[in-house]
């Protein structure tokens, strides 16, 4: 990063490209992966395409106190690969990871491994060139992989989230590399994410899950929404057995070829989420079958929903158009940490 009169960063210099990825790499921080140069011009760039000056306070992280700033963010930003135009986006979401209900400390330094599901809504998706269909899991586009890898690179290099200091996690997932997806609204019969959760079905925004790994199933012998929500669900229990009981943001990922299922019999996301919030419940005496018998207790008929409420599950249509496919993303731990939603461009403090 170069010192120039708007910014603050220090300046460093290298012989040749090679020698900058060492140091960076040496430095702890990079991923792993190369970084691109955050030159001051790459970096002026993206401020400027969010109307930043360096030192905007973005947020701040309530736990150890650390203030995340645009020329700061925007710097890492462009290590990750973005272009000026996916700045908005990082920024938004590190202002919904920043919220108290995310509780952005818990799934960054715990065991459990999560990583920050981003999913993408709005006209945003097509100027930046995001794909919600094929492998929309999975590095379908540039703007999604970076965007996602730009968080990363945020979380260790401003708040130390790097593996054995405050990242904890004992496996963790390939998602905490980079975990974005866009919606793929133009294909699907229903209002986006982000236009049930902020009530407006133009807007551009971003919602932050703290989520595990996919889980991905497959129903193709069924045209019934029924059945193929029961296939979801009992995706849904075996983690809540394997995994974790409690209740919270579970995503599920509605392909093409199962959405045309529904849109055929009528079905809303309001009627999934109503199926899955009565059906995803396990009992106590479920740990018995998997190795946990000696946690059941005297309680074996205790029940444990998936959902505290219908609204709390995402539904999300991506995905590839062939294939009978689908996906569960777990929550990290529900009762803590809690998807937030946020438009781009918002000021949360104006």
């Amino acid at each position: 990063m170069t010192d120039t009169a708007e910014t603050t960063s220090a300046r460093l210099e290298f012989v040749d490209f090679a020698a900058m990825q060492e140091h960076f790499h040496a430095s702890g921080w990079s991923d792993g992966l190369p970084v691109v140069p955050p030159t001051a011009e790459a970096v002026q760039a993206c401020l400027d395409a969010a109307l930043f000056t360096p030192d905007h306070l973005i947020g701040v992280e309530p736990v150890r106190e650390r203030a995340i700033t645009a020329e700061k963010v925007a710097i890492n930003a462009v290590m990750a690969g973005c272009l000026p135009a996916h700045y908005p986006v990082v920024v938004t979401a590190l202002t919904a990871m920043l919220s108290e209900p995310f509780l952005l400390h818990g799934p960054t330094a715990s065991t459990g491994g999560s990583g920050i599901l981003l999913i993408v809504n709005g006209p945003i998706r097509k100027e930046l060139g995001m794909v919600g269909s094929f492998n929309a899991l999975a590095g379908s586009d540039r703007a999604s992989t970076c965007i996602g890898r730009a968080i990363r690179l945020v979380l260790g290099n401003l708040l130390d989230v790097r593996p054995g200091d405050i990242d904890r996690s004992t496996f963790g997932h390939p998602g905490k590399i980079s975990y974005c997806i866009a919606e793929d609204e133009e294909a699907s019969p229903w209002p986006s994410l982000a236009a049930e959760r902020l009530g407006d079905p133009y807007v551009s925004a971003v919602t932050a899950v703290a989520a595990m790994g996919p889980r991905q199933l497959m129903n193709e012998w069924t045209t019934d929404p029924a059945e193929i929500l029961d296939t979801f669900v009992a995706e849904i229990k075996a983690n809540m057995t394997h995994y974790s009981i409690w209740a919270g943001n579970y995503t599920i990922v509605v392909p093409p070829q199962l959405r045309t299922h529904f849109a055929t019999a009528g079905w809303s996301k309001a009627d999934i989420r109503a199926y899955v919030f009565e059906h995803a419940r396990v009992e106590r005496s479920a740990w018995a079958d998997c190795g946990k018998a000696s946690i059941v207790g005297d309680q074996p008929d205790r029940e444990y929903r998936a959902l505290d409420d219908p609204d709390q599950l995402l539904v999300v249509a991506a995905g590839g158009p062939a294939g009978g496919f689908g996906a569960v993303i777990p929550p990290w731990l529900g009762t803590r940490s809690h998807a937030v939603t946020v438009p781009i461009g918002a000021c949360v403090d104006c």
